[in-house]
């Protein structure tokens, strides 16, 4: 028991003298969250919590507008740039590639599915290697960030049965493709984990000007292209972004329109090669950046824009460049 105590006692006390570098409003807000996540002791059996998730480093010293105000992570499922780019059955996703921007170098952290999702809000795989539903993890997340920044942050999960809901699989609905359920410091709060919604209350969130600072939506396990074809896939992401593009809330806004892993591993992306996007009108028409970029690199982006420390391996990754108006 002392070996725990003296555990928080250490992790409190270093997570308040690097969060007093920000200004105390924000330290006592960051503080309170953190201390809940260390509070989380072991993992539960199936999964383990990596420690480098519970490291945060402080926000980058940024100077200028941030690109973007608002983003949208759409996710879809296991495919190879080659399997989507220059393929006719999608054509919404090569429009917009001409449109827009492309992250030529965009690949996974690993295979399966969860730990890139974990590793895309948390800066950390929290030692996952599995598609898991009964694992959990203590470490620190962007939710906790985006709170204690006074930021909104909401899951739109497809085929979710209601508001909050944290059991396994359900219908076309896959639980470790919803990674914020997995935190204990959200599926322990009723108020946060009403924040992981189901798809369907987008429409009515955009017309109430209620979408928040991040959203993570989440397709089906159909609509994902993980056991449906590309080209229902592509339909259901040309539905999906027309109403989100024409809302007023989104015109400093950006989309990644991202997948979580490729086919196979390649130097230095362990899980493959993905294509992605970025989509909206803070990105300049055309852009191309074949920097190496993964998950990491776009938690580190978006932390960044919203001038937010920096969890885990985000903290040794680039922001995204080159792609911005």
């Amino acid at each position: 028991m002392r070996g725990r105590v003296g555990l928080f006692r250490c992790r409190s006390e270093r997570v308040a003298r690097l969060l007093a570098m920000h200004g105390r409003l924000i330290a006592t807000a960051c503080l309170t969250v953190l201390a809940l996540s260390a509070c989380g002791g072991a993992p539960d059996t199936g999964g383990a919590a990596g420690a480098d998730g519970t490291r945060i480093a402080p926000p980058a010293k940024i100077t200028g507008r941030a690109p973007f105000d608002r983003v949208v992570v759409v996710v879809f499922e296991n495919k190879a740039p080659g399997e989507i780019f220059g393929h006719g059955d999608a054509p919404t996703f090569n429009r917009l590639a001409h449109q827009y921007a492309v992250l030529t170098g965009y690949g996974g952290i690993a295979h399966p599915s969860l730990p890139n999702y974990l590793a895309l809000v948390s800066g950390s795989t929290q030692g996952i290697h599995d598609d898991c539903d009964n694992c959990s993890t203590g470490a620190s997340n962007l939710a906790d960030l985006l709170e204690a920044r006074g930021r909104t942050w909401k899951t739109y999960a497809e085929g979710l049965p209601a508001p909050g809901y944290a059991g396994g699989n359900t219908g076309r609905y896959r639980k470790h493709h919803e990674p914020f359920v997995y935190f204990r410091d959200v599926r322990s709060n009723a108020q946060r984990l009403k924040r992981v919604v189901p798809y369907s209350e987008l429409s009515g969130d955009l017309a109430n000007g209620l979408l928040p600072d991040f959203s993570l939506v989440v397709p089906d396990n159909c609509h994902n292209m993980h056991d449906c074809s590309v080209s229902t896939g592509d339909a259901w992401l040309k539905g999906f972004l027309p109403p989100l593009l024409a809302s007023p809330q989104m015109r400093r806004g950006v989309v990644f329109v991202i997948f979580d892993e490729g086919s196979g591993r390649q130097p230095g992306l362990p899980g493959g090669r993905v294509p992605a996007l970025a989509v909206g009108p803070t990105v300049r028409p055309g852009a191309r950046t074949r920097a190496r970029l993964d998950h990491y690199n776009l938690l580190r982006t978006i932390e960044d824009a919203f001038r937010l420390p920096r969890l885990g391996r985000s903290a040794g990754a680039k922001p995204i460049t080159g792609i911005w108006r």
